[in-house]
């Protein structure tokens, strides 16, 4: 625990001018960004008697080493300066909303050829317009399926589309009238386009145009005696005013407005946001967050405004904004929200009326949802502490393991070996910080000898990046086996180290301006999947590098026995242990990490080989070749009499194999995105890790996994 006072800036240091400033902690992790319209003002009352502080607020300055700030010029640029702070560095003492959900919304993508109408979560992405938050996806597509009566738009993913076009057919929809049918032609690009438009056009709330349109043709045409399509036209009313239906009406048509309430206690807040478009509420969503320090309804008002229009422009961001307490001061707010807009924005408290009236029952929202929140999460955060507090007794730790990091060999009968890490902070899986590994040039199934190559490399960099940012406390400067030179200093560089092979892994994030990534943050507790030996090895990785502050211990799964290093006996927690069941938790984690990326190798391996090609050679004898030589690249240099060595694979299999691989032309080399290096399965670069850390674990077959992966 830091003091305070031991980084206090010096009187008259700290400008009297706003700005925004970042709290960092001992491993120069920013643990806290804040603004101010006077940075000297602000920062003087978190270095005030601790007693007088917030309780979180005492730990956030406990925890923080230094302090630095950045003087902006206006309270508007502090106030954008700080959201990108936040969105960059994720600090774990701000006010962080955490959605209750992941909200569907209804996107058409404006920005193709043919605009199709899907549900989108996630990210927004640009050209693209969206139409919610809907609480239910099934939602959406009702009211799709409603309105293609009349709108008649794309809806098929790419794959369907470009096969229709294909064959010359259309899909079901585009029989049966639900779809223009631009796969195959029936509507050219600026047609479908507008089509598109029109169907935005009535989601965006302007529907009055549509159905006065639609009501007039229908007159002419049963005055015309074309009673078919005037019986058509009835029914494409009918749908657009049961899709209307499906949102009451609770203000002025026309009303653009974004309502959000607040419901608050000591500890947390909720927050629910109801969107009005067109007079209808369009969508509904909520967060709840930690109120990490003392902090006021405006406050917490400001930073839901941050959360929800940050990444927003345009229309996106409504004409009004109606909140129960005005942040202080509103102005920047407000003119930021203007500029975003690209006109004015009216920020304000109802005060009577429907307004007033719709506010109340977003209140009510707001309420139920922390109500609700509290009753699923009490148990949750005092599970949490109990099972890291019992770890920690049990280990013999001087306090709980906030950090843990787990890591877990994988392999299929000693090919293609990997590794995991998966990271768990207070108990909780944090995948940004997931991190994979291939290992090259072990024979068998060498487990010990993999973990100790990993957690070298794991602690390398941290100490590589600890070195590069200065990051080492006073009397830690770093000895002679803590410097690395060449190989060792980059991940791109295909180190080989003195008493083993190659171990690759993928590239850290960009630190160009010096701020630790990845690897920079030391676990309390370091979790390897295995006994005693893969203990030893983690250890004996950890005292090679000088590092004696991190604990390691190993969940060997046959009997859940916890093995600690240097001892004979395990740790038996009790089956009930609240701290064995997290333990396995992180183990089960980084084993189906390391099994998810060890599948997606293999299959990788086999997918599109020119060995497919050769007649008569089936996945038995393809995979036989490919183990002997360990790559098609070295099977095409291999002669007939090397191939013929091969079990299985005889003199005349051999010339076919020879034969078709010197007609295959080599394929281009992979190029990794990340580092724009080549990427060879031979030549040791690294491996990307752009895929999305865990994804679900592919099910395969019983038979391809039951006793050959680890």
């Amino acid at each position: 625990m830091a003091d305070p006072s031991s980084y206090r800036p010096r009187p008259g240091e700290i400008p009297d001018s706003p700005g925004v400033y970042r709290f960092r902690d001992e491993h120069r992790r920013v643990i806290y960004v804040g603004k101010a319209k006077s940075l000297r003002q602000r920062l003087a009352n978190y270095f005030q008697d601790l007693a007088n502080l917030h309780p979180r607020t005492r730990t956030m300055v406990t925890t923080a080493a230094s302090v630095e700030w950045t003087v902006v010029s206006t309270e508007v640029e502090a106030l954008q300066l700080e959201y990108s702070w936040i969105k960059e560095y994720d600090p774990r003492f701000n006010v962080k909303y955490r959605d209750d959900k992941s909200y569907p919304y209804l996107a058409v993508t404006m920005n193709e050829e043919f605009p199709r109408v899907q549900v989108m979560r996630g990210q927004k992405k640009k050209g693209v317009r969206y139409f919610g938050p809907y609480g239910h996806a099934w939602a959406i597509r009702d009211t799709v399926d409603l309105l293609l009566r009349v709108f008649p738009v794309r809806t098929c993913s790419a794959g369907v589309f470009k096969n229709a076009a294909r064959t010359g057919r259309p899909c079901l929809l585009g029989y049966i009238g639900k779809c223009s049918a631009p796969c195959v032609g029936r509507i050219d690009p600026d047609d479908h386009w507008d089509l598109a438009d029109e169907f935005c056009d009535f989601m965006a709330g302007r529907t009055g145009t549509y159905l006065r349109r639609l009501e007039r043709q229908m007159a002419e045409a049963a005055e015309d005696m074309e009673y078919e399509r005037a019986a058509r036209l009835r029914d494409d009313i009918g749908a657009l005013k049961k899709a209307m239906e499906k949102s009451a009406v609770v203000l002025a048509d026309a009303t653009d407005a974004d309502l959000i309430a607040v419901a608050e206690d000591e500890l947390e807040a909720a927050v629910q946001i109801f969107h009005v478009r067109g007079g209808r509420v369009r969508g509904q969503r909520g967060w709840v967050t930690d109120k990490v320090e003392e902090i006021t309804t405006g406050a917490l008002v400001e930073h839901a405004l941050q959360q929800l229009y940050g990444e927003e422009r345009g229309d996106a961001v409504p004409k009004e904004v109606l909140v129960p307490a005005l942040p202080d001061p509103v102005d920047p707010v407000q003119e930021w929200l203007t500029e975003r807009r690209g006109s004015g924005v009216s920020l304000r408290i109802p005060q009577r009326g429907d307004k007033k009236a719709l506010m109340e029952t977003v209140q009510r929202n707001a309420q139920q949802a922390l109500v609700l929140h509290k009753t699923k999460r009490a148990s949750d955060l005092t599970t949490r502490s109990r099972a890291l507090e019992e770890i920690a007794e049990a280990l013999g730790l001087d306090s709980a393991p906030l950090r843990i990091e787990c890591y877990d060999i994988s392999h299929l009968q000693g090919d293609d070996v990997v590794a995991s890490m998966v990271v768990f902070e207070d108990g909780l899986a944090r995948k940004s910080e997931y991190r994979r590994f291939q290992i090259k040039g072990f024979a068998g199934q060498d487990d010990v000898r993999s973990m100790h190559e990993v957690i070298t490399r794991r602690f390398r960099r941290y100490l590589a990046e600890k070195e590069k940012t200065g990051e080492w406390a006073e009397g830690e400067e770093p000895t002679d086996g803590d410097r690395h030179t060449g190989s060792g200093a980059a991940a791109g560089d295909g180190p080989v180290l003195a008493d083993g092979p190659a171990l690759i892994e993928a590239p850290a994030l960009k630190d160009d301006d010096g701020r630790p990534k990845r690897f920079a943050y030391p676990p309390q507790l370091v979790v390897v999947d295995g006994g005693q030996p893969q203990v030893a090895a983690a250890q004996r990785a950890l005292d090679e590098l000088g590092i004696d502050d991190i604990a390691v211990c190993g969940l060997a799964k046959r009997l859940e026995e916890v093995w600690l290093p240097g001892e004979d006996d395990p740790v038996v927690l009790p089956r009930t242990s609240e701290g064995l069941y997290l333990l396995q938790r992180v183990r089960d984690e980084a084993h189906r990490f390391a099994i998810t990326y060890q599948r997606a190798k293999r299959a990788k391996r086999f997918r599109s080989s020119p060995l497919d090609d050769v007649p008569g050679l089936g996945e038995t004898r393809k995979q036989a070749l490919i183990k002997h030589f360990g790559s098609v690249k070295k099977l095409r240099s291999a002669t007939i009499d090397q191939i013929c060595e091969v079990p299985g694979i005889g003199r005349k299999t051999a010339e076919t194999v020879a034969v078709a691989l010197a007609r295959a032309t080599p394929a281009a080399p992979a190029v990794n995105t990340a580092t724009g290096e080549i990427m060879d399965d031979d030549d040791g670069a690294p491996e990307t890790t752009a895929d999305a850390p865990g994804e679900p674990v592919s099910a395969g077959t019983p038979d391809e996994r039951r006793g050959q992966e680890r």
